[in-house]
C-alpha cells in the first residue's frame, strides 16, 4: 500500500533568488558568476570591522517588482534585521535579512495540475544577503574530509519568497516553482540560471493522517536546484517519513540535504526556530520607507506574465499544451512573438518552432538566445514554401543550413539550385515518364486504390530530388490519369 493511501502530504517553499544587480546588496563588489575564489570581495562584504553598508536602490526596485508580480502588498515601511548564526561561509556571524518587516507579504500564484486549478499563497518576500560557498573536498559534505570558503558569494543580493503550505502533492510542488521561477525570468527579477545557483530551492515537508487538520513534524531539504531534484528529493522524503511513522516513531524536525549521487537526504543538523537566531533591527541601515509613486512606477514596467501569454497565444487557436511550451521561457516567447510579427499563420510557425527549431537547440545543446537563426529569418523561410518556392521538406534542410551558417534561407536556396519547380511544362514531362515506368500503379489507380497515386508523386519527388511543387504534381497526375 502507497503512504499516500494513508498519509497527506504538506509541503511549503523557500525559494533564494539571486537578483539580477551588477553589484553586490550593500557594497560595490561585482556579482558576476565565478571568478578566481575570493577576489569578488572587499572590506564590506568580508565584514572587517569599522565598515558601513549602503543599500543597493536596484535590489529595492527588483524586489518590488518580484512582489507585484506575485500578486503581493509591498510595504510602505520595512526593515533590516541582523540574522544572528556561526556558520563558516558567514563572515559576519550574522546575515543581514529582513524578519518581522518584510518588503513584501501576502502574494499568491495560480498552478494548474491534472486540469485543476489553484491557488498557492505566498507568505512574504524579502530582501538579505547571500552567505559564501563552500567548496568540499569531497562529492558532498557528508563524504568529505575538508572544506574551503570562497567569499565571492557573500553579499549577493537576494529575494526570499516563502509559500504558505498549501502543497499537497509532489506535482502541486513542481509545478508552483515551474511557475515561480517563470515569473522571476519574464519579469528578468533574476538571469534564473539554476544550474548556476540563481534560484534555489529549501523543501518544508511532513505527513500527516488523511482526514486529519493538525500539522506533521517537518522537515527541511536545503539548496535543491533543480526540478528534478526537488522531485527525487521528495520521492524519497516523503517514503522515509511514512516508513519512520508506520513503524510507531516521531518524525525528527532537523535540516537535511539531498545527495544526488546516492539519491537519499541525510541529516545535517536538528531544526532552528526563529528566536535561535535572535533577530534584532540592522542599527547601520535606516529604515525603508517606500512612496507609492514608487511602487506604481515599477508596476507600469510589469511586463506580459506567462498567464497572460498563455492566454493571447490560445486565443490566436493554438492548444493549451501548445502554448505552455511556448511560454515555458521568456526567450522563446519573446523568439516566437517577433517571428510571429513578420509571419501571421501561429500554428504553422507553433509548429516549426516546437518542431524543427526546438530539436536543433537540443541537438546542439544551446538556448534560443544562443540560436544563430533570428525569428525574422525563420519567419523568411516559411513566407518562401507559402509562395511556393521550397518544398516543406525541402526547407527543413535549409534550415539546418541556417543554423550551421547563419545565412538566410534565399541565399542558401540560390547557393544550393533547391528552388521549387512550378515549370507546369517542365513537371508535365517527367510526369509523363514516371506514368509510363509504373504501369501497375496506374492500373491500381484507375481501379479505384486511390493509395497507388502517393507511389506515383514519390517517384516524381525522387526524379526531382524532392524539388517539385507538391500540389503541382497532384494536379498534373490526376488530370493525366483522368
Amino acid at each position: 500500500m502507497a503512504w499516500s493511501d494513508t498519509y497527506e502530504m504538506v509541503c511549503g517553499v523557500e525559494t533564494h533568488v539571486e537578483l539580477a544587480t551588477k553589484s553586490k546588496i550593500f557594497c560595490g563588489c561585482t556579482t558576476e558568476f565565478g571568478g578566481e575564489q575570493n577576489t569578488h570581495v572587499c572590506a564590506v562584504c568580508s565584514g572587517l570591522p569599522g565598515v558601513l553598508p549602503v543599500l543597493n536602490k536596484e535590489v529595492v526596485n527588483l524586489a518590488i517588482k518580484a512582489g507585484l508580480a506575485l500578486n503581493g502588498e509591498i510595504a510602505e515601511f520595512s526593515k533590516f534585521d541582523r540574522k544572528n548564526y556561526y556558520y563558516p561561509d558567514l563572515p559576519k556571524n550574522y546575515q543581514t535579512s529582513q524578519y518581522d518587516l518584510p518588503i513584501c507579504k501576502n502574494g499568491w500564484l495560480e498552478i494548474t495540475v491534472d486540469g485543476a486549478k489553484k491557488r498557492i499563497g505566498i507568505t512574504r518576500a524579502h530582501m538579505e544577503e547571500d552567505a559564501g560557498k563552500l567548496v568540499h573536498s569531497g562529492e558532498t559534505i557528508t563524504s568529505s574530509d575538508e572544506s574551503y570558503v570562497d567569499y565571492n558569494r557573500t553579499g549577493v543580493p537576494l529575494l526570499e519568497i516563502v509559500s504558505e503550505p498549501d502543497l499537497r502533492s509532489i506535482a502541486e510542488v513542481v509545478a508552483y516553482l515551474e511557475q515561480l521561477v517563470q515569473i522571476l525570468d519574464y519579469t528578468q527579477v533574476s538571469d534564473c540560471r539554476l544550474e548556476q545557483g540563481s534560484v534555489r530551492f529549501d523543501i518544508n515537508v511532513s505527513l500527516r493522517p488523511k482526514g486529519t487538520s493538525d500539522l506533521g513534524t517537518r522537515t527541511e531539504t536545503k539548496n535543491l536546484n533543480s526540478f528534478a531534484s526537488v522531485r527525487h528529493c521528495m520521492e524519497y522524503e516523503t517514503e522515509r517519513q511514512a516508513e519512520v511513522l508506520d513503524a510507531g516513531d516521531k518524525v525528527v524536525q532537523e535540516t537535511r540535504t539531498w545527495d544526488e549521487g546516492k539519491g537519499i537526504t541525510i541529516s545535517l543538523r536538528s531544526k532552528e526556530e526563529a528566536h535561535d537566531y535572535r533577530y534584532f533591527p540592522e542599527p547601520d541601515l535606516v529604515p525603508l520607507v517606500i512612496e507609492r509613486s514608487w511602487v506604481e512606477e515599477i508596476r507600469r514596467t510589469l511586463p506580459e506574465l506567462p498567464t497572460e501569454r498563455r492566454m493571447r497565444y490560445e486565443s490566436l487557436g493554438l492548444s493549451e499544451y501548445d502554448a505552455g511550451v511556448l511560454t515555458s521561457s521568456r526567450a522563446l516567447a519573446d523568439f516566437f512573438d517577433e517571428a510571429l510579427s513578420r509571419y501571421a499563420d501561429a500554428k504553422i510557425l507553433t509548429n516549426w518552432v516546437m518542431g524543427e527549431f526546438l530539436r536543433l537547440l537540443k541537438a546542439n545543446q544551446q538556448s534560443v538566445l544562443d540560436s544563430p537563426i533570428s525569428p525574422v529569418q525563420l519567419a523568411e523561410l516559411l513566407e518562401l514554401i507559402d509562395k511556393g518556392s521550397i518544398s516543406g521538406k525541402i526547407a527543413k534542410g535549409v534550415l539546418e543550413d541556417m543554423y550551421a551558417t547563419g545565412k538566410d534561407a534565399a541565399l542558401i536556396i540560390k547557393e544550393k539550385g533547391l528552388g521549387q519547380i512550378s515549370d507546369e511544362a517542365a513537371l508535365a514531362e517527367i510526369v509523363e515518364q514516371v506514368i509510363a515506368a509504373h504501369p501497375q500503379s496506374v492500373e491500381d489507380y484507375r481501379a479505384g486504390k486511390e493509395r497507388a497515386i502517393g507511389f506515383l508523386v514519390g517517384q516524381i519527388m525522387k526524379a526531382t530530388k524532392g524539388q517539385a511543387n507538391p500540389s503541382l504534381v497532384n494536379k498534373l497526375l490526376k488530370e493525366k490519369l483522368s
